[in-house]
């Protein structure tokens, strides 16, 4: 069940945008155009339901107050593939998208039109591979010739290859199925599946019933490390690079409330997420946040003129799902640090 070396074509992957997300952007199209012509401006924001700045931005609406003058839209996704076609059917200004779908999808003849602008958080024991208890299975080796359910073109998806490969499997010695979270949770409560690799809050409920075998955090601390980013489409940078600073600026802010006031976090999280804040303090704790200085330095995002060792994390990321037979072909190193916008920074975040 793994997909093709060449994976769907543009086109079906934009019918496929389409579909996914005309109701949720229902009127968005109208007003982008609106703004092109010079009427009011609007950003249409992709999250996940996942803890992360994001949750903090939407809650205490920091973008909003920044940029009143725009419209804002916050629109939920499930996994990065709906992203990606999301920005293909040109229906997102900003989105959150793991670091594996992003090497994804400026891979091939036809890179989608986006940048990597900021990171949201570093995968840790919030994305993790679990197998049901009761098939026994204790490590990842054991997982020869069984069900495994994971959102392809995820971050999830990517670390159970590399889980894989390090217990000396590939996937043809395992039944790939490709299911996002919710469904995975319904199969796995059915038992139609005997393992997962996907992230919070679905994690947390398939721990309750399995063991973990490894996680995000130990293939990271590995070498092959996933992040959370923050992408800007071509488009935007165009014709609104001002509100990708103010963007930038609030996300920042976000960073250093989860540090400064972790109680208030928390209330933020749980509001957004409909959890107890015993739960969103615990899904929290699992996840490693940057600071915003962090963000901008060498050692991750890197800054204007001088990216960071994030393009060779994503580099090294598309050359394993070339090697995987996930992708085509990987992009060459040119390739990945043109797709990172980097302008401003760290300046904009003063």
């Amino acid at each position: 069940m793994s997909p093709a070396p060449q994976g769907p074509s543009r086109r079906l992957l934009l019918a496929g945008a389409l579909a996914t997300v005309s109701a949720a952007v229902t009127g968005c199209s109208s007003g982008s155009e609106a703004s092109a012509s010079g009427g009011s401006k609007q950003l249409r924001i992709g999250y996940f339901a996942f803890p992360s700045g994001d949750l903090l931005v939407k809650n205490r609406k920091l973008l909003e107050k920044a940029l009143p003058e725009h419209k804002i839209t916050w629109i939920k996704f499930d996994s990065g593939a709906s992203v990606n076609q999301a920005f293909i059917g040109n229906s997102l200004d900003i989105a959150a998208l793991g670091s594996s779908p992003f090497a994804r999808g400026v891979s091939g003849s036809s890179p989608i039109p986006y940048k990597v602008a900021w990171i949201l958080d570093v995968a840790g024991e919030n994305e993790a591979l679990v197998a049901r208890k009761d098939t026994g299975i204790s490590d990842v080796a054991g997982l020869k010739g069984r069900k495994i359910a994971t959102p392809f073109a995820s971050t999830s998806h990517y670390s159970l290859l590399a889980a894989l490969k390090a217990a000396g499997l590939g996937p043809s010695d395992v039944e790939l199925i490709d299911l996002q979270p919710q469904p995975i949770l319904a199969a796995w409560q059915r038992g139609d599946i005997d393992a997962a690799y996907v992230w919070l809050p679905t994690l947390d409920e398939l721990r309750r019933t399995g063991t973990q075998l490894t996680s995000s955090k130990e293939i990271g601390a590995a070498g092959q490390p996933t992040l959370d980013l923050a992408v800007v489409s071509d488009d935007l940078i165009a014709r609104d690079p001002e509100a990708i600073d103010a963007w930038r600026k609030a996300e920042a802010e976000a960073l250093r409330l989860i540090k400064s006031d972790p109680d208030g976090t928390v209330k933020a999280v749980a509001a957004e997420l409909g959890i107890s804040a015993a739960d969103a303090k615990a899904q929290l704790s699992q996840g490693v946040f940057l600071t915003p200085e962090q963000v901008v330095s060498a050692d991750w995002l890197g800054a204007d003129g001088s990216p960071g060792k994030l393009a060779d994390y994503v580099t090294d990321t598309a050359r394993f799902l070339a090697e995987q037979k996930q992708i085509g072909a990987a992009p060459s190193e040119d390739l990945v640090r043109k797709a990172f916008y980097l302008k401003g920074l760290p300046d904009v975040l003063k």
